[in-house]
């Protein structure tokens, strides 16, 4: 089989604290397959072919409750579904457990809203924090996009290709995160998203 992270790509060192936010635009390669024997979950590669982040839920498919861990398995962030909720939401908490106030929510918009918009998400709770992003579906299966409150992308999902123009299964997924974005949210989201269409 075929390398399915991304190619090398050489790219300057990021002078920012959190290794998850960057000054230049990172290309990541999701395969939507977990690391543990019999797990639901998804892989995450970077440009370098490098592991950076994994997601499992060590129950059954389309599980409430899942993990986004880094390499060494330390939990980043447990999401969790609302019960009770006509449309979905799901809360993201920092670290392990569901404990205190989540740090991101993402409510499910109805089917039947216009647009193409899926998903609606609040960025905490302190006022100086709180911030807002909109899912956006695009037009190829898999594809979505997540923008700011101003409208600009800033990170977009898509079915990988190869160099050579030949597109991987249906399972093997390119996301494209910008500068100074967290990415590990980022990660949470698409994990979300692979929630509510039941891939995950």
């Amino acid at each position: 089989m075929g390398k399915i992270h991304p190619e090398n790509i050489s790219s300057p060192p990021s002078s920012c604290s959190s290794p998850y936010v960057t000054s230049i635009r990172e290309t990541f390669t999701i395969w939507m397959k977990s690391l543990v024997f019999h797990g639901n979950g998804c892989t995450v590669f970077n440009s370098k072919g490098e592991l950076v982040f994994r997601v499992d839920n060590y129950q059954e498919r389309c599980s409430s409750e899942v993990f986004l861990m880094d390499p060494n398995g330390q939990v980043l962030f447990s999401i969790k579904k609302e019960k009770l909720r006509v449309f979905g939401r799901w809360n993201g908490y920092l670290c392990s457990g569901f404990k205190g106030r989540p740090w991101f929510q993402v409510r499910k918009n109805c089917t039947f809203s216009r647009g193409n918009v899926i998903c609606n998400v609040n960025l905490g709770y302190e006022k100086s924090i709180k911030s807002c992003y909109k899912i956006q579906k695009l037009d190829r299966k898999s594809s979505f996009k997540v923008t700011n409150n101003a409208g600009e992308v800033v990170a977009e999902l898509k079915q990988k290709q190869s160099t050579r123009g030949f597109a991987y299964g249906d399972d093997v997924l390119t996301l494209e995160v910008e500068p100074h974005v967290d990415q590990s949210l980022i990660v949470a989201l698409v994990t979300v998203c692979g929630l509510i269409s039941r891939k995950l």
